[in-house]
């Protein structure tokens, strides 16, 4: 297994802050940075009380990207991957047939980090050739098999399932949801489910209100056998009559997220070959 122990993965992750802390010093580290958070989606975006930063202020935008590989990104990249490598057996992941300049192509970060690059002096394309020229490792075969067996979405669905995402989440990124989305079509359940976006950065940072109010949606759907009030401003609306659990201001709002950059679902399973480019929501 790449990590091993509970030791090794912190000896790596020392290493990684290390780098991280130094790499921010530089307008290259900066650059590199941004392109490492475009490839995985890592929104520019972190503090759930400030607002999200304007399109073009691409240093805002990768300070925030540094904050969520600080806090909790790395975290749950060592020590969050040491445990499931211990459970899988091996080796989860892989890079075989992953073409970098290709994902950032399809990236929603692309435009900073062409600029961070610009602004720092260096050749993004020369970077990304060295990428897709380095390394390629391959997963352990019994450990993608448990991924497919315990994690990985089937789109089969039997019941009603609503979902609710924050749009500024660098840890479950939104793109995540056109995953889902894109799977449950392909099974043919689309009727069965509904996601909801609250428009706020981080992980979950849903108000209680909020909560509530998408909660409702599904009790609703479960009595009435259709999906009704999942309207954005009908969220709003119910999320604002609950009075006191509004600890913030009800942020409800119609989101498409854009198309998740490598795809791992049912119909993906057991091949390792091949950029899993997610396909587009029906």
């Amino acid at each position: 297994m790449r990590y091993g122990s509970l030791a090794s993965a912190a000896l790596h992750f020392g290493k990684a802050n290390t780098a991280l802390v130094a790499a921010q010093a530089t307008p290259q580290g900066r650059a590199r940075i941004a392109l490492s958070a475009a490839l995985a989606h890592v929104p520019g975006w972190f503090s759930p009380g400030s607002p999200e930063p304007a399109a073009t202020d691409y240093n805002a935008q990768e300070a925030n990207q540094l904050a969520w590989d600080q806090n909790p990104d790395f975290l749950f990249g060592f020590f969050g991957r040491q445990a499931l490598e211990s459970r899988a057996g091996g080796n989860v992941s892989w890079n075989t047939g992953v073409v970098p300049n290709e994902q950032l192509a399809r990236s929603t970060d692309r435009a900073e980090v062409v600029a961070l690059y610009k602004a720092a002096g260096l050749d993004l394309g020369e970077e990304l050739d060295t990428l897709n020229d380095s390394k390629r490792i391959a997963a352990d075969p019994k450990a993608v098999d448990y991924l497919s067996k315990f994690i990985i979405y089937n789109g089969d669905l039997d019941m009603p399932v609503p979902t609710m995402h924050t749009t500024g989440d660098g840890l479950v990124e939104v793109t995540a949801e056109q995953a889902y989305a894109s799977v449950v079509a392909s099974a043919g359940d689309s009727s069965l489910l509904r996601e909801v976006f609250v428009h706020r950065a981080g992980h979950c940072t849903f108000s209680s209100a909020e909560t509530v109010a998408a909660f409702q949606t599904l009790v609703e759907r479960l009595d009435k056998g259709h999906w009704q009030g999942t309207d954005p401003t009908d969220m709003n609306s119910d999320a604002a009559a609950l009075g006191a659990l509004n600890n913030a201001p009800p942020s409800f709002i119609r989101f498409h997220p854009e198309q998740f950059l490598r795809r791992f679902d049912v119909r993906d399973a057991g091949d390792q070959e091949g950029d899993r480019g997610g396909d587009s929501n029906d």
